[in-house]
């Protein structure tokens, strides 16, 4: 019995494989929707919490920030994620020090660090809600776009990893591959993600009126208000309160909402704030030696 095995594997498996490749059928494609898309914000919408945290945490598992540095970015997430809202504060001190540190970085470098800390940090703070929401304009032929204040690196790599068409983010300026430390524009906040979107809009042919946003914050109505089909997800009370008043769509994918929106951030950024400390010591102390 063991002979005939290793001979009927030996001698049928390529016709084996052959039979069932020429048995496979295709299932049916979507008819492409070209003048329709979709737009997603990244922050508490698509992911819990904020994706320029989730990346400095990273850089300082790999000694690239401060202590202080994931400190500062521990408490604004904290904060954050307990108003459920931005801060144009926090915002503005998150790009002052990202643009510090990306200074003289290669892009190349960049991007790979991107690629790192999404797998390990972000990829399980991604809201399976909003997720689906993104594959349904997907499977209907429609391109999805991210529409972030985050750099456009690291909205990149969350828009590919999430199999999504692409993402608007804030661009650095690079010169020979390398960052000057400076931004071309502005941090792609507000009123100029509207602009963004009106832009790509223009660039592929799309009918903003057939168009969908997304978003979780007030701020953000000027994205929401530039498309046909806008929606509220995981809502401040801002933004949940207009989008009742104009009978908007919402989806809450945050389950016992008070509980997640107050007892859970201050664990997590006490939690973050005590890792920060516990590394400041280990740092410390491998410096002394």
């Amino acid at each position: 019995m063991r002979r005939f095995w290793q001979r009927d594997r030996e001698e049928d498996h390529v016709s084996a494989g052959e039979a069932a490749a020429a048995a496979a059928l295709n299932g049916p494609l979507p008819d492409p929707d070209p003048s329709a898309a979709a737009f997603f914000d990244v922050d508490n919408t698509m992911m819990r919490g904020a994706s320029i945290y989730y990346f400095a945490r990273g850089l300082a598992s790999r000694k690239l920030f401060t202590v202080r540095d994931l400190a500062m970015f521990a408490w604004g997430q904290a904060a954050f994620r307990l108003r459920g809202a931005e801060n144009a504060d926090h915002i503005s001190n998150a790009r002052e020090t990202a643009l510090a540190f990306v200074a003289g970085q290669r892009v190349a470098d960049l991007v790979r660090l991107s690629e790192e800390i999404y797998d390990e940090v972000m990829a399980d703070r991604i809201w399976h809600g909003t997720r689906s929401l993104a594959l349904q304009h997907l499977d209907a032929g429609q391109q999805v776009w991210l529409v972030t204040a985050t750099p456009v690196e690291v909205a990149r790599t969350i828009a590919h990893r999430l199999g999504l068409t692409g993402a608007l983010g804030t661009v650095a300026e690079t010169k020979d591959g390398v960052y000057t430390g400076r931004l071309v524009g502005n941090l792609l906040h507000g009123p100029a993600k509207a602009e963004a979107v009106r832009a790509l809009a223009q660039r592929e042919g799309l009918d903003l009126s057939r168009c969908a946003a997304y978003s979780d914050s007030v701020n953000d109505l000027p994205m929401l208000t530039t498309v046909g089909h806008p929606h509220a997800v995981n809502p401040d009370g801002d933004l949940r309160d207009h989008a009742k008043d104009h009978d908007w769509p919402i989806h809450d994918f945050r389950t016992g909402r008070k509980v997640t929106m107050v007892a859970l951030p201050v664990a997590a950024g006490a939690g973050a704030l005590a890792g920060g400390v516990a590394a400041g010591i280990a740092l410390r102390r491998h410096n002394r030696s």
